[in-house]
Order: structure tokens, then C-alpha cells, then sequence
């Protein structure tokens, strides 16, 4: 008898993510158990998602609630081994950078079960970010990634994750956008006149990171800022209840005197606003991404982004926690508005059926069964890695060069792997690592 998946969520961004892929393993008939962690328990951050993506609800809810990051995360891994010993899963996937995540993929290593991280490959290059440390802890563990871009492709390849299980799929982001794409321009007018807002002429605000609320001088440069901001534009901001209680903590509710602070939204409704802001000022992974496809110009509160391809053209900007600096980018970004609106640019984060694709290689691995491999080095024990510094080195080991070609498949021959390389440097020449003799 077929085993069934095992998805695992935790939080918001998890549902709002994974919902495609379990749309297409119901269309394919693939069984699935799907777990809830608690991680996010408020109504607001997790049951009205279910709602409006008309996602099944879990099949079991673990309620392991809030904590510090070690409590949370050991909480997640003992609860789900209990399920992992009833269910025996043919692979366990979870999606994104939570402790949910990196719970998921610890346990599934310790019980011998495949793990598949979707939305793999995503580096900000920052160790003091929880979400970092997360998701590199994944993708060593993971035996499936599924990178939704081909720069998170090349941060495998260089991290050393074997090619066999690497998957460029597309983000299934894009996929849920443009389900509701329609749906927001209505609700969108609604919206606005709830609020007392003007089309494409106030500012939208989002923050929750830890770097940014747990840091009382971060935090206060951001919200001053904001007052700043709301002295020449309607500034709305949807507050998480962990920012809130920080600013209370704090006493900083001053700055909030002139800005509308709204309960967290559900999907729908928050598209609506993002889709017809001036700019998004955002600390959020997920938002950047939603603006980057919505065409909507950025300002990311932070010094550093896992999304790098959000940055092409400028529709993202990264001004960090400095205030001055959030001030001027955000009305230059305003500015450009019109611009980026009617810039002609490729979708990196795919083409809308990366849920499509993800559900199909599941339901292929699973039907095939996939294990645990232990490495036979017996003949070859040696495992090196060197760098090259030309190409008729890498002619000499082809063989061993990896890479992918446009269309996301491997590449069959150095040649392939060069002109590949030459294509990233021309695109993201920022990005392009120079290795110094």
C-alpha cells in the first residue's frame, strides 16, 4: 500500500504558499496528511487564510502555541514524531523559513524519512536572522528542494546539494496572485472607501521581524519615519499583534498618532491595498515578492533580502532601520511609481504553475518511493571541491560541473555551463561572486 505525503504549516505565509500544491495533489489524487503546528493560533494570522484560499482544513493540529525559538521549534519536532510513527509517510514537506520548517525537516531526518523543503535555496546571507539559520538547516537536511528561482538554484549547487534532487519550479506566489488578481480590483474600491484612501496616493506598511521590533532603536528609527511620512501621505498600516505589544512596551505609540493601524488583514483584502499603494514599506519576504508581481514599488525595512531578484529595475529598494534613509527612498520610490507601472519586465519568480509542478514531481517520487541514501564511497572515498579559475579547467571535469540551462533544465555540457554563467553575470552582475587568487 502507497504511503501518504506528509505536509506540514505553521503560519501564515506556509498556507498562503502551500495552497496550490495541495489544490493540484487533490486534482491528482495523490493522498496526503496534512499537519497544523500552531505556530501562528491568532484567527486573524492563520483560520481566515484557510477561508478565503478555500484550503482543507489540517488533519491534525499539534497546538504548540507561542515560546521562545528552542521551545517552539523542539515543542513542533516531539508532537510531530508522534504523528510521523502512526502516519509512516513516504515524504515529509514543509515550506519556507519557520520554525515549523526547520522542526519538520530535523525530525524527518531522525526518522529516517525524505524531506522536501519547498522554497528552497533562499539565502539573505545574514546568520543573525532566525529565518536564515532555518532554512540553510533545511536545505543541508533536505533530500528534495524545490528552488523557485534559478538563483536559488546556484546557491545550492555552490552550498553543495547534490543536482539529483533539485527542482527549479517557479514560486508558488505567483500562482496565487494571479488566482486572485480579478478579485482585487473590486475589492480593492471597497477597501479604499472604508478607509478613506485614495488610488495609488497613500503608503502601506507592514512589520514584524524580530530584528526590527525586538531592537528598541531599530524599531524607533522605523516608526519615526512613518510619523515623518504621514505628515504628506496617508500612511496604513496592518499591525501585527506582536509589533503592537512592542510598541506599547515601549511607550512609542506617539509616532502612530497620524497613521492608521488596522487589525492584520485577511489575503484578499491585503492584496487589495497592495495593488493600489503608492509604495509598500515591508520587513516581509512574502510581501516583497507580492509587490515585485503586482508591479508595486518597495522599500524593505531591512539591510539585506532572500529575494534578491525583487531588485532588478529598482522596484525594490533596501533602506535598513535608518530613518533618513527610509524617508528618502520611500519618496523616491513614490516617485518612479508611474515608471514601474508600465516597465515591461520578466516574471524571475515563475510563471504560475509551480503548484502544478511541485504536486506532479511529489506524486512521481512518492509512487516511485524514495529513501534515505547512504553514500558508497568505497571505491571513490575522497570527496573534494576546487575552484576553477578558467574554462579549459572545467573542460578537463566536465562531468563534474553542474548547472542549469534557460529552460531550468541540467546542463549536458561544460559549453552549456559557461554560456550559463556568462547569462547570470550579464543579469545580476551584482551578485556574481569574484574569487581572488
Amino acid at each position: 500500500m502507497q504511503r501518504p505525503l506528509l505536509l506540514v504549516a505553521g503560519t501564515r505565509p506556509e498556507i498562503i504558499k502551500l495552497a496550490p500544491i495541495i489544490e493540484w495533489l487533490d486534482e491528482l489524487n495523490v493522498e496526503y496528511i496534512f499537519v497544523w503546528s500552531g505556530q501562528h493560533y491568532d484567527y486573524e494570522l492563520s483560520e481566515i487564510f484557510f477561508e478565503e484560499l478555500r484550503t482543507p482544513r489540517p488533519h491534525i493540529n499539534l497546538n504548540v502555541g507561542s515560546g521562545s525559538h528552542a521551545e517552539q521549534t523542539s515543542k513542533i519536532m516531539v508532537a510531530l514524531e508522534e504523528q510521523i510513527k502512526k502516519i509512516k509517510p513516504s515524504i515529509i514537506v514543509a515550506e519556507g523559513d519557520t520554525n515549523t520548517v526547520v522542526a519538520s525537516s530535523l525530525t524527518s531526518l531522525k526518522y529516517g524519512v525524505p524531506f522536501a523543503h519547498v522554497e528552497a535555496g533562499l539565502r539573505s546571507w545574514s546568520i543573525i536572522m532566525p529565518e536564515e539559520v532555518n532554512r540553510k538547516v533545511a536545505d543541508t537536511i533536505a533530500t528534495i528542494h524545490f528552488a523557485p528561482t534559478k538563483l536559488a538554484v546556484i546557491n545550492l549547487l555552490f552550498e553543495g546539494v547534490s543536482s539529483k534532487y533539485i527542482y527549479l519550479t517557479g514560486n508558488t506566489i505567483v500562482d496565487i496572485v494571479n488566482k486572485f488578481k480579478d478579485l482585487i480590483i473590486g475589492k480593492g474600491e471597497i477597501l479604499l472607501s472604508e478607509y478613506g484612501l485614495t488610488g495609488n496616493n497613500y503608503i502601506l506598511v507592514t512589520l514584524h521581524r524580530a530584528e526590527n521590533t525586538d531592537n528598541p532603536q531599530r524599531l524607533e528609527n522605523i516608526l519615526r519615519a512613518l510619523a515623518e511620512l504621514s505628515q504628506q501621505y496617508d500612511v496604513i498600516f496592518p499591525i501585527h499583534p506582536r509589533t503592537r505589544n512592542r510598541v506599547i512596551e515601549l511607550g512609542m505609540e506617539k509616532y502612530l498618532q497620524k497613521i492608521k493601524t488596522i487589525k492584520p488583514l485577511g489575503y484578499v483584502e491585503f492584496l487589495s491595498l497592495l495593488a493600489n499603494c503608492s509604495v509598500v514599506l515591508t520587513d516581509s519576504g512574502g510581501v516583497q515578492e507580492e509587490a515585485f508581481i503586482l508591479k508595486v514599488p518597495t522599500v524593505t525595512l531591512r539591510y539585506n533580502t532572500e529575494r534578491p531578484e525583487t531588485t532588478i529595475h529598482g522596484l525594490n529598494k533596501l533602506s535598513g532601520a535608518d530613518t533618513e534613509y527610509i524617508v528618502k527612498l520611500t519618496l523616491n520610490q513614490i516617485s518612479y511609481a508611474k515608471k514601474i507601472k508600465s516597465l515591461s519586465i520578466e516574471n524571475l519568480l515563475g510563471d504560475g504553475h509551480a503548484g502544478e509542478r511541485i504536486a506532479g514531481i511529489l506524486k512521481e517520487l512518492s509512487e516511485k518511493g524514495i529513501a534515505l541514501e547512504e553514500p558508497d564511497l568505497r571505491e571513490t572515498p575522497l570527496i573534494t571541491y576546487a575552484l576553477l579559475d578558467n574554462e579549459s579547467n572545467a573542460n578537463a571535469i566536465f562531468e563534474a560541473i553542474i548547472g542549469f540551462d534557460k529552460n531550468g533544465e541540467l546542463c549536458s555540457s561544460s559549453e552549456d555551463y559557461w554560456k550559463l554563467l556568462a547569462r547570470i553575470k550579464k543579469s545580476y552582475d551584482t551578485y556574481i561572486l569574484n574569487f581572488k587568487q
